[in-house]
């Protein structure tokens, strides 16, 4: 426990962002299965329709510190990757 009037305050400031960073992966987390939902019931549009809605807000996460950049910029290449594997190639 904080004994210190610093010490409580870092403690209040570190809850509130924790919980911040655990809304904003639990947003990114929910968009990404709704990706992969898509994928396993074979549906290419729909999949194409949940990738784009998918990238900003991964994006948007990673802008706001919760997670790395690169670890955005890799989730949103995997995710990509696997949506245009699913399409028969011309």
């Amino acid at each position: 426990m904080a004994n210190h009037k610093s010490a409580e305050k870092r403690n209040r400031q570190s809850q509130v962002r924790r919980m911040r960073n655990r809304m904003n992966k639990s947003k990114m987390k929910t968009v990404v299965r709704r990706v992969e939902e898509a994928l396993m019931a074979g549906s290419e549009e729909q999949a194409r329709e949940a990738l784009q809605k998918a990238i900003p807000v991964i994006q948007k996460t990673a802008v706001k510190g919760s997670i790395h950049k690169k670890t955005a910029s890799r989730k949103i290449s995997r995710l990509t990757r696997r949506v245009n594997r699913m399409q028969p190639l011309a």
